[in-house]
C-alpha cells in the first residue's frame, strides 16, 4: 500500500501499490492524492472520532487539504498519468526521518504490529477496518510508531467476519518475530529480501521435526501448512463471502481474532535483556577508557551540545546511546545507528521509557541500507534519507573501526560526513598506539602506520575547519569538534 517515504529533496517519486491513491515527495513536502475510487472511504476516514483521536495524539500521520490553487503544478501529471479529474489532494506532515523495518530491531517491529492491531480494533465499532497490514505502513517519531497509510483503512462490509489483511500481519509481524526469536535472524536478513515477509511453508522447512511441534510454531507454521492441501481443493469457494447474522456477531467474531493476534504478539516480544552481543554491554565496560578519560569524554561532548543547541543529530556507531540520549536531553531529535542489534533494542527501550526522541536504527555505517523496491524507487538508501538532514553528526569511538576493520579509507569517510552534516561534526581519534587500535590491527602494524594525528588533521582540513581540539588523559585519544566547510 502507499505509505509516506523519504526522498531525496530533488526528486519528485510515487508510490503506486494503492489504486485508492498515492503518495508523491517532492523537494521536502509529502503530498496524497485520493483518487475517485478512494474518495467514499476517505470521507469515512475524516469523519472517524477514532481517527480524529489518533491524529491529535501523534499516532496517525496528519493532513490538510490542498485547494486547486495550492496543488503545485508537477503534480497535475505524475508517472505520465493524468490524476487531475475528480482527485482530491492533502498535504501530509512530513516526519523528522524515514525508516524502513529492515532497519529496526526486533523491539520496534513488535510494537508496530501493536499499534497495528489497536487500530484495528478500536477501528471496528465505526464500521472500518484495516485492509492491508504491513510495518511499511509505519513510520516511526523517534521510538514512537505512527501509521502514515492513510488510505489503508476502508469501510468493511458489516456482517462479514473476516480479517483478510490477517494474513498478511502473520506473514510481516508474527513469522518474522518467531524466526527472529528461535533463530536469531535480524530484520534486515528478512524484509530487504522479502517484503512481505516470510510464507508459512519457508519457514516450516527451517524447523526440526520437534520444533515444528513447538506451540508458537504450531499454530503459525505447521497446521497452516498441514492445512494447504485442503484450502487449494477447495478451490475458489475458499473466497466467498462469510457472513454473520447480525453486525454485533461480526464485530465480536472480529474482535475475538484480534485479541488473539494480540496474544501471540506478545508472546514473541523480543528477549531483549538477555540478548548475548559483542557489543551491547560495550558502554557498561567501557573498554580502552579509565573512568575519568570517559568522564572527560562525556563532558566534551555536553559542552559542545549545549553551546550549538543542534536540532537534528546523527550518533553514528551509537551503541546502547549513551551520547544519543545525552543529546536528545538537550532538545536534539537524534537518529542513532549501530549494526550491533542487541545495542540498538536496549537503545530503544531506555528511549521509549524515558519518553525521548532518539530513532534507534540498525545500519552498519559502511554497509548501509540500500534503496529498494520496484525500480529501486519505493524506499530510498539510508544516505540519500540522511545526506543534508543533521546540523550534527557524532563519530565517537568509530572511526578506527571503519578504517582498520572495514577498511573505509579517511578521505572517503570524511566526505560522507561532511555530505550528512550541514554545520558540525564531532568526531574521536584514536591513534595507532592506542590499545583497542592494536587490537584490531592483529599485528599489521605497517599497513596502518601512516594513521598518524599530523595525516588525520591534514586530511581533515579539506572537508572541515577544526573549532576545537582535547586529547584524553593518556594521550591516545583525541575529541574534534569540526566545522563543515561551505564549498
Amino acid at each position: 500500500m502507499a505509505s509516506e517515504r523519504g526522498c531525496s529533496p530533488e526528486c519528485s517519486k510515487r508510490s503506486f501499490r494503492d489504486p485508492s491513491g498515492f503518495v508523491v515527495a517532492t523537494e521536502d513536502r509529502i503530498y496524497r492524492c485520493i483518487t475517485p475510487a478512494g474518495l467514499s472511504d476517505f470521507q469515512a476516514i475524516q469523519a472517524s472520532p477514532t481517527v480524529r483521536r489518533w491524529v491529535a495524539e501523534g499516532r496517525m500521520i496528519g493532513w490538510r487539504p490542498l485547494a486547486p490553487e495550492e496543488i503545485p503544478a508537477q503534480l497535475a501529471v505524475v508517472g505520465n498519468v493524468n490524476v487531475s479529474n475528480g482527485a482530491l489532494w492533502v498535504e501530509h506532515e512530513r516526519l523528522p526521518f524515514p525508516s524502513y523495518p529492515y532497519e529496526w530491531p526486533a523491539e520496534m517491529l513488535a510494537i508496530a504490529g501493536r499499534h497495528t492491531l489497536q487500530l484495528a480494533q478500536e477501528l471496528l465499532p465505526e464500521g472500518l477496518g484495516l485492509k492491508d497490514a504491513t510495518p511499511f505502513n509505519i513510520l516511526f517519531r523517534g521510538p514512537d510508531p505512527v501509521l502514515v497509510d492513510l488510505l489503508s483503512i476502508e469501510r468493511r462490509d458489516p456482517l462479514d467476519y473476516r480479517w483478510f489483511a490477517g494474513t498478511q500481519f502473520m506473514r510481516t509481524f508474527l513469522l518474522p518475530l518467531l524466526v527472529h526469536r528461535r533463530r536469531g535472524l535480524g530484520l534486515d536478513s528478512i524484509f530487504l529480501t522479502r517484503r512481505e515477509g516470510f510464507d508459512p511453508v519457508e519457514v516450516y522447512r527451517m524447523c526440526t521435526p520437534l520444533e515444528r511441534l513447538h506451540p508458537h510454531v504450531l499454530r503459525l507454521v505447521t497446521i497452516p501448512v498441514w492445512l494447504e492441501p485442503v484450502a487449494e481443493a477447495r478451490g475458489e469457494a475458499l473466497y466467498r463471502p462469510r457472513r454473520a447474522s447480525s453486525p454485533e456477531q461480526a464485530r465480536f467474531i472480529l474482535s475475538r481474532l484480534l485479541r488473539r493476534l494480540e496474544r501471540t504478539l506478545d508472546a514473541l516480544q523480543p528477549r531483549w535483556s538477555v540478548q548475548a552481543s559483542r557489543w551491547a554491554d560495550y558502554m557498561a565496560s567501557c573498554p580502552g577508557y579509565t573512568r575519568e578519560q570517559f568522564a572527560q569524554k562525556a563532558q566534551f561532548v555536553q559542552r559542545v551540545i549545549e553551546q550549538h543547541r543542534p536540532r537534528q543529530v546523527l550518533d553514528v556507531g551509537a551503541n546502547t546511546g549513551f551520547f544519543s540520549l545525552l543529546a536528545a536531553r538537550h532538545g536534539a531529535a537524534v537518529v542513532a545507528i549501530d549494526a550491533d542489534r542487541a545495542a540498538i533494542g536496549r537503545l530503544w527501550h531506555q528511549a521509549h521509557q524515558d519518553r525521548l526522541p532518539v530513532l534507534p536504527l540498525v545500519v552498519h555505517f559502511s554497509q548501509p541500507s540500500p534503496a529498494t523496491g520496484w525500480n529501486n524507487t519505493e524506499c530510498a538508501s539510508f544516505l540519500d534519507r540522511a545526506r543534508g538532514r543533521f546540523d550534527m553528526v557524532l563519530l565517537l569511538a568509530v572511526v578506527h573501526h571503519l578504517l582498520v576493520t572495514d577498511r573505509v579509507t579517511l578521505n572517503d569517510l570524511l566526505a560522507v560526513v561532511a555530505a550528512l552534516t550541514t554545520h558540525l561534526a564531532v568526531i574521536e581519534f584514536v591513534g595507532a598506539d592506542d590499545p583497542m587500535f592494536r587490537r584490531l590491527v592483529r599485528g599489521r602494524d605497517t599497513l596502518y602506520a601512516h594513521l598518524t594525528r599530523e595525516f588525520w588533521e591534514r586530511t581533515l582540513v579539506g572537508f572541515f575547519d577544526i573549532e576545537h581540539v582535547e586529547t584524553l588523559a593518556g594521550g591516545t585519544r583525541t575529541l574534534y569538534l569540526l566545522k563543515r566547510k561551505s564549498s
